[in-house]
């Protein structure tokens, strides 16, 4: 039965992959804004901003920047899902011997080998852009470990508005408020310079914690109890989504 599932996952994955790779404007233009708002911080507002620290605003800034990128590229999920109930794929799936589970699970490990790609490409231009780090290879598999698992948290989220979106935009539209959740977080200043309302929700939210993470482990710094904080937040975001998700496909499909 295992062996059954992996096997259909795998062929519906690549299904979905072979989409991307014919249409891989998604991939650039969900590196697009990521890029862009780099270039705006580090060389118009970044000199007028006091982060406290001797670090490069880049270097402070980076890790925020890479949770965008996710947070722009889990919307062509949910826009994928949706135009793959509206076309009735799913229903042609489920008149032939496939474990329904694959379905869904194929087109999350898509974005998560999408957003990876993309996170490449922001990473490479953050490199020529002056990002440096000394971290070592097991603090970089640490690192796209966290972001993993950011990513499967948010898609599943992206999986429950594909599947409950009576519109296209509707599908897609979720996106934007994780995309600018980031901003109101230590991802671009530190959170004692916002108003103490806003300071409190930044410090209490999720990105703040994922954030200050990524960022003491790539300046090689004692992470403290933000990483189990942002574990805390990511299996708990990925377990209810996920819940939810199966049980609206569920419902759909019968």
């Amino acid at each position: 039965m295992t062996t059954h599932v992996l096997g259909d996952t795998g062929v519906l994955t690549g299904r979905s992959l072979t989409h991307i790779l014919r249409s891989p404007d998604t991939i650039i233009t969900t590196a697009v804004t990521p890029i862009a708002l780099m270039l705006l911080f580090t060389y118009v507002l970044g000199g007028a901003i006091n982060t406290g620290s001797d670090e490069s605003y880049i270097d402070y800034m980076l890790p925020g920047i890479l949770l965008i990128t996710i947070a722009s590229g889990i919307a062509y999920t949910a826009y994928r899902l949706f135009l793959d109930m509206q076309g009735g794929i799913f229903e042609r799936f489920q008149s032939m011997p496939i474990a329904r589970s694959s379905v869904l699970w194929a087109h999350v490990l898509t974005s998560v080998v999408a957003n990876l790609v993309s996170i490449a490409i922001v990473i490479g231009v953050a490199l020529i852009m002056g990002f440096r780090t000394g971290a070592s290879v097991l603090v970089w598999l640490a690192v796209a470990g966290i972001l993993i698992l950011f990513t499967l948290a948010l898609t599943w989220l992206a999986v429950i508005a594909g599947l409950s979106a009576k519109t296209v935009d509707g599908a897609s539209a979720f996106s934007y408020p994780l995309i600018f959740l980031p901003f109101i977080s230590s991802a671009f200043v530190p959170t004692d310079s916002m108003p103490a309302p806003v300071a409190w929700f930044a410090e209490n939210q999720p990105v703040t914690s994922i954030v200050d993470t990524m960022r003491a482990l790539f300046a090689g710094q004692p992470v403290g109890s933000d990483i189990w904080i942002a574990l805390g937040w990511l299996v708990g975001i990925l377990v209810v989504a996920y819940g939810f998700a199966i049980a609206i496909y569920r419902r759909k499909m019968n």
